[in-house]
């Protein structure tokens, strides 16, 4: 069989190989498109909704002494809370009541410690 002289040329550079690399390029980037143009326009079947929560999680705080001031005379006491954070150094509340019991109750609820801790912490200065 005699080839031609093109033909030839081409072989002995390796070409008959590059030659069709552009078409399987071109076939490889028509059937991608394809594919994703069918996954994409899928209508979305999901169920699943994301649950959010509401409350905000307070910070576990490291109390390291209370003070409760307690005025009888304005019927209110203010309480200092010195704590173990770096970013946190110091908590100040007022209260609207001057009875241990509900100073007590108050600052547990707010620092979210048990009424026992409050009371092994907490040191009242009362004046009249």
């Amino acid at each position: 069989m005699h080839q031609s002289k093109w033909f030839q040329i081409l072989r002995s550079l390796g070409l008959e190989f590059w030659l069709p690399l552009p078409l399987l390029g071109l076939a490889f980037w028509v059937g991608g498109g394809l594919i994703m143009d069918g996954i994409l326009s899928r209508p979305d079947q999901s169920t699943r909704y994301l649950r959010v929560e509401t409350k905000l999680a307070k910070p576990k705080i490291i109390v390291l002494s209370i003070k409760a001031k307690i005025n009888q005379r304005q019927g209110t006491s203010s309480v200092y809370v010195k704590t173990a954070s770096s970013a946190l150094k110091e908590l100040e509340f007022e209260f609207p009541f001057t009875e241990f019991a509900q100073v007590e109750a108050a600052i547990s609820k707010e620092l979210g410690l048990q009424p026992e801790e409050v009371r092994k912490l907490i040191h009242y200065q009362s004046s009249l």
